[in-house]
């Protein structure tokens, strides 16, 4: 049975994260993923297996000067299911650039309970237009 506190929290968590990337906290963002989170979207160069290897990959970005700036970065028709101590988020996450055109992902995010709340296992975001 799902526990809408369990539910709040999970999307309470997601907005917090997209807030983080927005306010260019790593920290906090990083605060809502696992050590070993997979991470793969459209973008990025082949799947990231750890958040070690994300990390490498948003310092050698950054350091070309090439991380994103955004207007807005938001999930929108946010679903969340959660069985015990494991959960699926799926939603389109909306990012307007300030001088592009906004594009729209589907992404899965699949969480677990852990002592600090629930944190992202595996994140899968895929482009799927403008």
């Amino acid at each position: 049975m799902t526990s809408q506190t369990d539910t709040d929290l999970i999307r309470a968590g997601i907005d917090d994260l997209y807030d983080a990337f927005l306010a260019g906290d790593r920290r906090r963002f990083d605060s809502h993923l696992h050590a070993d989170v997979t991470t793969w979207e459209s973008h990025l160069p082949g799947p990231l297996r750890t958040r070690a290897e994300l990390d490498a990959y948003r310092d050698q970005r950054d350091a070309a000067g090439a991380r994103p700036t955004l207007a807005v970065l938001a999930a929108t028709d946010l679903r969340v299911d959660v069985w015990d101590d494991t959960a699926v988020a799926r939603y389109v996450l909306v990012a307007v650039p300030p001088d592009g055109p906004t594009q729209h992902s589907r992404v899965t995010d699949v969480l677990r309970r852990a002592g600090s709340g629930w944190v992202i296992m595996h994140h899968h975001s895929e482009l799927v237009g403008t």
